[in-house]
Order: structure tokens, then sequence, then C-alpha cells
């Protein structure tokens, strides 16, 4: 009994000697990026230079924590020296407790001030009007495909992608009522009913759904409404202090939504980067094919395609535009071909940006 609180002993002191040095490197590292913000001025966030530093992370971790965790950390201390020299603005769709919020503190960390908006086109309006620096905004979900709000305002906004995210989405059942026999009304986001459709088929067939603007908003109006349950996240859950009744309700366990991060810039080639553009076909036979050749012959793969309406851009009855995903950034040779190529045969071409693939 001794030997182990001497051992323990031990280990705290070895603990506290680490914590000491560890904090004196955190702020040799803020010092070295505060030179680097007075040499660069302008604009200091760097999105592919902070996707080349969390790979480097997970590269040489050499355990026991996980790549994730490190990952996490480092993007805590970048978060935090970042906001020593230029203190960012996050616009979201909110309110608090929504999946974009959690896509936000996962991709900018703690340091920024999250600004939450009623809608997607929310969003974009406060940064193109300079009063937020990115935002936040759902583009596709592995389950029920693309969002398409988001798809129509980046055709006709002049904002670039300059990141992307994906986060897991795990669904829960929450509410004032002690169970499931309570519930008389299910509130939530259109996509989330959808994503939970057969869990929400086999125990409460009979109750009513009712989307709402989002999960947020939904856990809202649970926590306010006797009988009434939401369909939301954790945080939601801890924000409106509602009780889980069922936990991990969606259909596909592998649920995760892909977010985008959308500025006034895009970003510079990283190393392991993705091109979102958005075109149109010439009214002629053979036209998509014609909109798909260039990337097949210069060797760029192709990760996304899908068409849309082509509204908001002056499109007539039945006129479509496709959105499309590429590997590589614009600059790499292949990928500039290729665009190039695509001007000459489509319609229009618009790039939407060149930026970082998620990194964890």
């Amino acid at each position: 009994m001794v030997d182990d609180s001497q051992e323990l002993g031990k280990l705290r002191e070895g603990i506290d000697e680490i914590d000491g040095e560890l904090l004196r490197l955190i702020n040799a590292r803020a010092k070295l990026a505060h030179r680097i913000g007075e040499i660069k001025q302008g604009n200091i966030y760097r999105p592919e230079r902070e996707a080349q530093v969390l790979r480097r992370v997970a590269e040489r971790n050499p355990g026991p924590l996980s790549a994730a965790a490190a990952q996490r950390i480092i993007r805590e201390v970048m978060s935090a020296c970042l906001a020593l020299e230029q203190p960012l603005t996050v616009a979201y769709l909110g309110p608090a407790g929504t999946y974009s919020e959690a896509a936000a503190r996962k991709h900018f960390g703690g340091a920024p001030t999250l600004q939450p908006c009623a809608a997607i086109d929310d969003v974009f309006r406060v940064i193109e009007s300079g009063n937020a620096h990115y935002g936040v905004v759902p583009i596709e979900n592995s389950t029920e495909g693309a969002i398409g709000r988001s798809l129509d305002l980046l055709l006709s906004s002049p904002l670039k992608i300059c990141g992307e995210i994906n986060l897991p989405i795990h669904h829960n059942l929450m509410g004032k009522c002690a169970a499931l026999g309570d519930v008389m009304r299910i509130y939530s986001h259109a996509q989330s009913l959808a994503q939970c459709h057969e869990w929400l088929n086999r125990n409460l067939p009979q109750v009513p759904r009712v989307p709402v603007a989002s999960n947020a908003e939904a856990a809202r109006l649970a926590a306010a409404e006797p009988g009434a349950v939401a369909i939301a996240g954790d945080a939601a859950a801890e924000l409106y202090a509602l009780n889980i009744l069922a936990a991990s309700i969606e259909d596909d366990p592998n649920n995760t939504t892909r977010f985008v991060i959308i500025a006034d810039h895009d970003a510079g080639p990283s190393g392991s980067d993705r091109t979102s553009l958005v075109c149109s076909a010439q009214n002629r036979p053979g036209a998509v094919y014609q909109l798909l050749a260039p990337f097949a012959d210069n060797g760029v793969s192709m990760s996304r395609l899908e068409s849309r309406p082509a509204r908001g851009f002056g499109g007539s009855r039945w006129e479509y535009v496709f959105y499309i995903d590429i590997e590589g950034h614009r600059s790499e040779p292949a990928v500039a071909r290729s665009l190039e190529e695509l001007r000459h045969r489509a319609g229009f071409v618009k790039e939407l940006g060149s930026y970082p693939k998620a990194v964890y």
C-alpha cells in the first residue's frame, strides 16, 4: 500500500512536470504564430495550412491517444493561437444546439465567436455583408442526399467553398415525457425525420411528425409543450434540459452529414484537395458526355455528380445545372486542363472553390 502511494506520488509529479512543459511549448507556439501574423497581415486563417498540420499529427501520432483525439487537441491549440491575431466570427444554421453548430466547433475549435442564423440564406447573407468571416452550411447527407437550398445559393452567390466537415449524425428522441407512451407529437427537421423514418414507423407509428426549421428549434418546442418530443443531438438535449427517451434512432448507423465552409475566398493547395463546380450542358446530343469527358481524358477522378433545376440563375423551365466534385486542386495541371476544356464545351461553368478534404 505504501509502495503504491509512493508510485502514485511520483507519477503525479511526472504529470505536473509534463503539464508545465506543455504550457511552455504552447505559449512558444503562440509566439511563433504571432510573429507569422505580423509578417503576413491581412487574412491570417489558412485552411490549407491547418489541414496539413492536422494530417501530420495523425501520421506522427504514436498513441495511446487516437489520431482523432490528438487532432482535436491540436485543433484547439491552433484555434486559440489564431484568436490572438484574428478573432473570427463564424455563422451557422442555428439556433444553438444544431448539428451545424457542432460542425463549426469541430472545424474551428472553441475560440471563434459563433453566430447562429435562422436559415441557410441568412448564413450566406451575413458573410456577403461582411458581418461574419466564415459560414458553415450542410450540403449533403449520406442517407437523404443533397441539401437543395445550399446548392441553389452556391450557384447564385459570389461566395466560395474553402473547406469541408464530415460529421457523424446520431439522432436522439428527447423530451419532458417519462416514456414513449406519453408522446403526442414529434418535432424535427424534415431531413432528420426522414433519416429516422423506419424507427418511427416501428415505435411511434401513429404519432404526428411535424417538420420545423432545425433540430434545435424542435428541442425548444419539446421543452415548452407537454407531450411533445424532438429528434435532435446531444447538445440540444443538454441545452434544453430534455430527457433522452431513445438514443441513436437513425436508420443508418453510418449516417453522416457533409458541411462546407463558405467565405469570400477558397483555399490554396494542401496536398489532398477537392474542387467543386457547377456547369450547364449545351442543348445538343451528347452534351452531358461532353461535360464529363475532360475529366476522364485528363485522369481526374470525379466523386460527385448531381443535377438540379437552374433556380436563381436565369434558367427557364426544364433547364438543369450539374454540380460536380472532382479530386485535386484547381492549380494542379490535370485539374486545370480539365476545367479549361470544360469551359469550351459547357454552356457555363462556375468554380465553387478548391479546398482541403475533411481531415477527421
